[in-house]
């Protein structure tokens, strides 16, 4: 009899414990200290999807670092830069087919009635300056700055050859060579714009979307001229000689952070822009998240990859102009 009272207590003390541990591990996997349950979580969680983002070729290079960042924390999130140019990513834009739109310019009044033809609601956000750079060959030892007037005598066609000496008559007779973004580039539109007055380019001038080609272009001719944006210029420095431009102020000027920043580096400095579709912001996915670390880390990003930053305060009005979307 003993013996049965022994063996039913033990039975009995056994299943306590075997309960206590049960209720234990549920509370481990409900506050989250069991392992296993928390790793699930924390996945079923994670970001995942694609984001379509094209445009401006002189943006990529920040969005590419932001994507580039984003990916090591969301690893399930594609977020890949086309770069189509400014207009060619607001051709895609306002037809809703990509989330994002790197532009180097704003939207035109076209462009915005075509999103609104195709119920696309945007939002503009800045996120860096940039100094448009005019760059000639390393051998170039003559030109040591141009105003405004001398850009506009040698990018505007006017049915000649263009030499040298049509600027300055003590630089040499030899024909130049033109080498401009196209005409789907921001750039572009902005260099027509303030300097071109939307005039026609030279003829003879070679048209890229990719600045790349511009750079070879300029480095393989010593009678080259070209422009495009700063971090470019920065990229290949070692390569390019930098061609200072007479502001306002009759002052002979270079790109630079500080000149950028300041004004100084005019009429050439410009703001660098995205532009979101606001229904991707609103929809349970990886948008909303993407575009608030673009904002959070586009200043210093900016700097790295050779553009100048936005004020801090800037930024985080845009931030609390991103959450009132959601």
């Amino acid at each position: 009899m003993k013996s049965f009272k022994f063996l039913a207590l033990s039975i009995i003390l056994s299943s306590l414990v075997a309960f206590a541990a049960a209720c234990g591990n549920g509370e481990d996997a409900a506050t989250g200290e069991n392992g296993n349950t928390e790793t699930a979580e924390q996945e079923s969680a994670e970001l995942e999807g694609e984001i379509g983002i094209d445009g401006s070729s002189t943006v990529a290079p920040i969005g590419e670092a932001v994507s580039e960042e984003f990916s090591i924390d969301n690893p399930k999130v594609q977020a890949p830069i086309g770069v189509s140019g400014t207009g060619g990513g607001f051709e895609k834009f306002t037809v809703g087919e990509i989330d994002i739109a790197e532009a180097s310019r704003p939207i035109k009044d076209e462009e915005k009635q075509a999103a609104a033809d195709n119920g696309v609601e945007f939002t503009e956000f800045k996120v860096a300056f940039d100094g448009l750079s005019v760059v000639v060959n390393k051998e170039n030892d003559f030109v040591d700055k141009l105003s405004v007037e001398d850009l506009k005598k040698l990018w505007l066609e006017d049915g000649t050859t263009k030499k040298w000496s049509d600027i300055n008559p003590d630089w040499p007779a030899e024909e130049i060579k033109f080498f401009s973004p196209g005409a789907d580039s921001g750039t572009y539109d902005y260099f027509d714009e303030v300097i071109l007055e939307e005039q026609p380019i030279v003829k003879n001038a070679t048209l890229s979307e990719d600045d790349n080609t511009l750079v070879k272009g300029v480095t393989g001719d010593k009678n080259s001229i070209g422009y495009f944006g700063y971090a470019y210029y920065l990229e290949n420095k070692d390569n390019l000689k930098i061609v200072p431009i007479v502001n306002e102020a009759g002052e002979a000027v270079e790109p630079t952070n500080e000149t950028v920043e300041s004004g100084d580096y005019n009429p050439l400095s410009r703001p660098l822009f995205i532009y979101v579709n606001n229904a991707s912001i609103k929809e349970d996915g990886p948008v909303y998240e993407y575009v608030k670390f673009y904002l959070e880390n586009a200043g210093a990003l900016a700097e790295e990859v050779g553009y100048v930053s936005l004020p801090e305060e800037e930024y985080t009005k845009q931030l609390e102009t991103l959450e009132g979307l959601k």
